[in-house]
């Protein structure tokens, strides 16, 4: 395919070269236009052609487990109520001598590991995380430096939320579409360190975790991309937030004192009401510009937030109970790091078959959501 696109590449050029003239003299500049388009047209249709998608897949969990009993010793709260309103039993905690970095890079690894490549290999990176290394500058350098990647561009997709990790793999097919590359995408969150751990209503719906996937070109690909989605509704920004540590609401003594730097603020009723509908309309949209149908939906692959979401997303998908894929109630909420996470295992337990279209579908504050059709 390489050597077709690169012939028909050289003939072009040939045409070009050797015709120029002819072409200005016997044709008005817009028809010119056009022949020039239409030649660029089919050779970027052949390069279409191409497969790009995932070659490699790894994920990273602390060993530290927190159970809902652990946190019933230190806030008014127990295992039940947990529970009946999340569908969460546990969560990861990192390490105290664990940082963003680590965990990005131990999954990174495992991803590079999984796709055959060394980071000498890895042409760019895209880290999405709202629990950066630093407030500056970026983890995606931390990471690159960690890994040994070279000179390679290197970046973060902050603010997204929990929709961060599809963004990313958006933005990474349309980097490999325009230059053939192998790109590193990890979604990580050390929420425990960014949440207060005294207001019940937040603390106990979130974990640490870390997952990643190399994305490149070519019939080796694990899993192939086919279609993608997303959207931002900003009027509302109020339902999920974090706002002390910006320029709206800078850091002060006063602030730390009352912890204000880690008050999430979250309604949760509406947060509920959008991420179903966004999530919903998000999975139905990439089936449909894939050319497929709802029927044809393997399994999906949600954002963990929570059960009552993911089953309200199914309902309206009309989907089995085992077309969800949930590992929610072991890991919690881990932001951009849950659909990587949860893609990676899907596929290490063999729950995801071949030639299966799977779907990915998240939101995050914003109010950001994103979805994806591949196949596997």
């Amino acid at each position: 395919m390489a050597r077709l696109t690169a012939d028909l590449s050289n003939g072009i050029t040939q045409l070009t070269s050797r015709r120029t003239s002819r072409l200005v003299w016997c044709f008005p500049a817009r028809r010119e236009t056009r022949v020039a388009s239409t030649l660029r047209a089919a050779s970027d249709g052949i390069a279409s052609l191409t497969k790009i998608g995932i070659l490699g897949f790894g994920s990273y969990l602390p060993s530290r487990v927190m159970t809902n009993d652990d946190w019933a010793e230190l806030l008014d709260t127990d295992d039940e109520w947990i529970t009946s309103r999340s569908g969460i039993k546990e969560r990861r905690v990192a390490a105290d001598d664990e940082s963003t970095v680590d965990l990005a890079g131990a999954a990174a690894e495992k991803a590079m590991a999984d796709a055959g490549v060394s980071a000498a290999d890895i042409d760019e990176i895209i880290v999405a995380t709202d629990t950066p290394e630093v407030y500056l500058p970026d983890t995606a350098s931390y990471l690159q430096h960690r890994l040994g990647a070279g000179e390679v561009t290197a970046f973060d997709l902050g603010g997204s939320g929990c929709a961060g990790f599809v963004l990313a793999l958006d933005i990474a097919k349309s980097r490999v579409q325009s230059i053939t590359k192998k790109i590193l995408v990890v979604g990580v969150e050390l929420t425990s360190r960014l949440v207060s751990r005294t207001n019940r209503a937040t603390a106990v719906l979130f974990g640490d975790a870390a997952g990643a996937v190399v994305i490149g070109a070519g019939d080796e690909v694990y899993a192939e991309f086919l279609s993608f989605d997303s959207g931002t509704d900003g009027q509302h920004t109020d339902i999920l937030k974090l706002e002390t540590g910006g320029t709206r609401r800078p850091f002060s003594i006063e602030e730390a004192r009352r912890e204000a730097h880690k008050d999430l603020i979250m309604d949760g009723r509406e947060v509920f009401r959008q991420a179903v509908r966004r999530m919903t309309a998000a999975a139905e949209n990439v089936i449909d510009r894939a050319g497929r149908l709802k029927s044809e939906i393997g399994i999906v692959i949600p954002h963990q937030a929570n059960v009552r979401i993911i089953d309200a997303v199914r309902k309206k998908l009309g989907l089995d109970e085992d077309q969800m894929y949930v590992n929610l109630d072991r890991y919690g909420n881990t932001g951009s790091a849950s659909v990587p996470v949860a893609m990676a295992e899907a596929h290490q337990e063999g729950r995801i078959k071949p030639g299966e279209v799977v779907v990915l579908t998240a939101f995050g504050a914003g109010l950001h959501w994103a979805a994806a059709a591949l196949q596997f």
